[in-house]
């Protein structure tokens, strides 16, 4: 019998709207009023100067490991300002931007990076899930949620956050192998930052895109420019409306890059040329939409003075607020407590390590 070639319809788009010179194609911009663009602005930078402040007080060894955010805040805003109220967010564990636009209190981070399990506390009225640390674990979760939505009719999409490492792992096939065997309502958002902690993209995959991994499970795939928060979000806007009206999943790669380190316990230098940084520097998500809303006369240079003051009291209020929580929980050493009648040698260590360290 003569071979025969399987017509495949499959394609992956890539999108771009907003230039890295703040210039924009008028005909694919999203229609987004001005309070909105300005809000995405607001949180981004919020998140950005949050982030810094974070990295300090783990310097000075009044909060833990955390994953900084910087750089990726438009993959996360353009995405996140797509979900209803009654949709859901599954992040992993770098979602800060994202969390904050969802409405979860700066101090409650700071909480859960200083150790208290209280930080991950969810509002029962909030339809996020707390943050996931082990690589793609949230992924089949964030699948099972939507598959109970479709069953139920509920009408709500889930959104769920991971990186570029994240789809070498097998809980992220599983996922989508689900997903789209069942036609679930999830946009699946992967945010490519090019590095899995020091594993560099191109020796992750052979893929010529991490958005074409959706195609061999049935779901669409596109990739955006993950520093421009308009295609992010005119991309998953067009994601979640097709997942709410019952077409399935999809796939959205966001091509970005972690400006700081993988986590704090990281050090980038060690893997990565400086020279990267510096040209992805210039490719800003935050300067980028800045320049935009300048063009538009939506912001000035004073608007933007007075917002970082305004960030920085924001900040600021947060720390103090969880500094004081913290104060009315007690000693972080308490977890070594009630676990044993008698506390066995080496968690008597451990406290000892934590106590003196």
């Amino acid at each position: 019998m003569p071979r025969e070639t399987i017509e495949l319809p499959y394609e992956v788009e890539r999108l771009t709207i907003l230039g890295e010179d703040g210039e924009v194609d008028e005909e694919l911009v999203p229609d987004l009023d001005d309070d909105t663009l300005l809000r995405f602005h607001r949180t981004m930078l919020l998140a950005r100067r949050f982030d810094e402040r974070l990295l300090k007080l783990q310097r000075q060894g009044r909060i833990g490991t955390f994953a900084p955010v910087s750089g990726q805040e438009a993959a996360q805003i353009g995405s996140a300002a797509c979900l209803e109220e009654a949709d859901w967010m599954v992040p992993s564990f770098r979602e800060t931007a994202a969390a904050l636009w969802r409405g979860t209190p700066a101090s409650a981070l700071v909480l859960y990076a200083a150790g208290y399990n209280e930080g991950a506390a969810i509002p029962e009225d909030a339809h996020d899930f707390p943050i996931a640390i082990p690589v793609a674990s949230q992924i089949p979760h964030a699948v099972g949620l939507a598959y109970g939505s479709k069953y139920r009719d509920a009408g709500e999409v889930v959104l769920v956050y991971f990186g570029d490492g994240a789809t070498s792992e097998g809980d992220f096939h599983e996922a989508l192998n689900f997903a789209g065997t069942y036609g679930t309502p999830n946009v699946f958002l992967c945010q490519n930052n090019h590095w899995a902690i020091s594993v560099p993209r191109e020796t992750q995959t052979a893929a010529k895109t991490l958005a074409q991994k959706g195609l061999a499970y049935g779901i669409p795939g596109i990739q955006v420019d993950g520093n421009d928060v308009l295609a992010v979000y005119a991309a998953t806007r067009e994601a979640v409306e097709r997942a709410r009206s019952g077409e399935g999943a999809t796939l959205v790669e966001c091509v970005t890059y972690r400006l700081s380190v993988h986590t704090t316990a990281d050090d980038p230098s060690k893997y990565r040329d400086e020279e990267e940084v510096e040209e992805w520097k210039k490719r800003d998500p935050i300067t980028r939409l800045q320049t935009y809303l300048e063009s538009r006369d939506l912001l000035s240079e004073e608007d933007v003075d007075d917002l970082e003051e305004e960030i920085a009291g924001e900040v600021e209020k947060a720390w103090e607020e969880a500094e004081k929580r913290m104060e009315e929980l007690g000693d972080p050493a308490d977890m070594f407590d009630h676990h044993y009648a008698e506390t066995p040698p080496h968690l008597e260590a451990q406290r000892e390590r934590w106590t003196d360290g």
